[in-house]
């Protein structure tokens, strides 16, 4: 199927949500690394909640979820732009038996950041709480943005998914019990079911008896913004001395990008330019 995200919202509540579908870009993420299968589902649904987040993006720019902790899983991050460019990327050690998301992170913390074109980027940071990746999230906005949150995420190694009901604040819905009912309806969603199913079929079959007002289909992709400008420019961060002990020791600068593998290589010259 064609990657897909799909925006809606309610005619008679005032709740919005997106639905998305991400299987040729998860697969070029996927295809940069060997990830564990537990380390390649807590990605996936990041990948996924990533996009859902950054379609409604309102600025020029990226959004990124980053889960950090002290266990096997030291990080996972995905990073969607507002043209639904997304890429990923987790690092982990040995994961013994750990398989559920407070086995991977141990103690964790889960950061929200916005990166704008124009202004200064923002970044919250909150403790991990439940036990995957859509709790963590859910619990994210409850206490950082107040914005009650439903997210139904799945995963597997060729397909991620996601489902994201968000309650808008607007007390004169006549439909006080909407929220309820439709959180309700969504938590009925299964992973296969939502592995196997297209996004417009999945919105079909659970609010088919609801006002739901449907906007233009929109198709994520991969995209890495890496570039050797910006390696040029981590190297002026470090500053001249580190870079010239780098070459000194390795004869030449070698950075490889942790979300596509694009290899650099800059000699003296280069790297001091």
């Amino acid at each position: 199927m064609p990657d897909t995200l799909i925006r809606f919202d309610f005619v008679d509540a005032a709740i919005r949500g997106e639905i998305v579908r991400l299987d040729h870009s998860w697969q070029a993420i996927c295809s940069h690394r060997d990830y564990p299968p537990p380390v390649r589902q807590v990605l996936g649904e990041l990948t996924a909640a990533s996009v859902l987040l950054a379609a409604s993006l309102k600025f020029e720019g990226s959004l990124a979820l980053q889960l950090q902790g002290a266990g096997p899983l030291r990080l996972a991050v995905a990073e969607a732009r507002d043209s639904l460019k997304v890429r990923a990327t987790a690092d982990w050690n040995e994961l013994g038996e750990a398989a559920t998301l407070p086995q991977l992170l141990g103690r964790g913390t889960f950061a929200v950041m916005l990166d704008a074109s124009v202004g200064e980027p923002y970044q919250g940071i909150v403790e991990v709480e439940g036990d995957g990746v859509g709790a963590a999230l859910e619990g994210y906005m409850a206490r950082s943005q107040q914005i009650p949150t439903r997210l139904i995420l799945a995963c597997n190694a060729d397909t991620a998914c996601g489902l994201l009901l968000q309650r808008l604040p607007d007390q004169s819905s006549a439909d006080a019990d909407a929220w309820d009912r439709l959180t309700a309806l969504a938590s009925t969603l299964g992973a296969g079911e939502m592995l196997a199913v297209s996004p417009d079929t999945l919105l079909h079959r659970l609010f088919h008896e609801e006002s739901v007002r449907l906007y233009p289909p929109r198709q994520p992709s991969f995209g890495c913004r890496c570039s050797a400008g910006r390696v040029e420019g981590m190297l002026r961060m470090i500053g001249r001395e580190e870079v010239e002990a780098i070459l000194a020791e390795q004869g030449e600068v070698k950075v490889a990008c942790e979300f596509c593998n694009q290899s650099y290589r800059m000699d003296a010259a280069e790297a001091l330019a």
